[in-house]
């Protein structure tokens, strides 16, 4: 049994994604191998993420406090597509797609995918949030549904497709089309790849 302090610490890494009990352990003990300043500098960088990173109140894309406004320099930069709205699981899906400079509009993060076998799935999601944007943003033209293809990533998909039909029945929907394989993640798909699923969506 480890001491209390660190099993503290390895219950608190085991909440991280894809991070199961030996990585915990791994990372605690890598921690007791720093010098002391090195940890009180992990440790003020932790105290301060909350500080200077505000959440967009219209994408859900953090972004470092820089002044006032409450929104990211994404949906207030003035070249952006407004017509256009990309619908995202993750921030790291925004990165990867910004990495491409293909795409030039709006994005909106759901924060996770619906899990089909789970009853109440659909609260994995800013589904309330997203709702209340098409609602309100009359700019939108198109949706692009850039979600991975993955079982829980359809079910996603057919879920947003049927809400954001009600909202609005005209809307352009379109998700990504060949180029990202089935089963993959945009997060580790490379710029061309990206690219090529972005142009043949449909």
């Amino acid at each position: 049994m480890h001491p209390k302090p660190i099993q503290k610490l390895i219950d608190i890494f085991v909440k991280f994604p894809t991070v199961g009990p030996r990585t915990a352990g791994r990372f605690v003990f890598y921690l007791l191998s720093l010098p002391q300043e090195e940890l009180a500098d992990l440790a003020e960088s932790i105290k301060d993420l909350k500080k200077q990173v505000s959440i967009c109140s219209s994408c859900f894309n953090p972004f470092e406090k820089i002044d006032d406004y409450g929104i990211c320099q994404i949906c207030r930069g003035p070249k952006r597509d407004k017509a256009l709205l990309c619908i995202i699981e993750k921030e790291a899906d925004l990165i990867a797609l910004e990495k491409t400079k293909r795409y030039q509009g709006l994005y909106f993060i759901l924060g996770g995918l619906i899990e089909p076998l789970k009853k109440g799935g659909e609260q994995n999601i800013r589904i309330d949030e997203l709702k209340n944007r098409l609602e309100k943003d009359k700019d939108i033209k198109e949706i692009v549904l850039a979600i991975n293809p993955t079982i829980e990533g359809e079910a996603t998909i057919s879920y947003l497709t049927k809400i954001i039909k009600e909202i609005s029945p005209q809307m352009k929907i379109t998700r990504l089309g060949r180029g990202l394989p089935q089963g993959g993640e945009m997060e580790y798909a490379d710029e061309e790849t990206l690219s090529s699923a972005l142009e043949s969506r449909r």
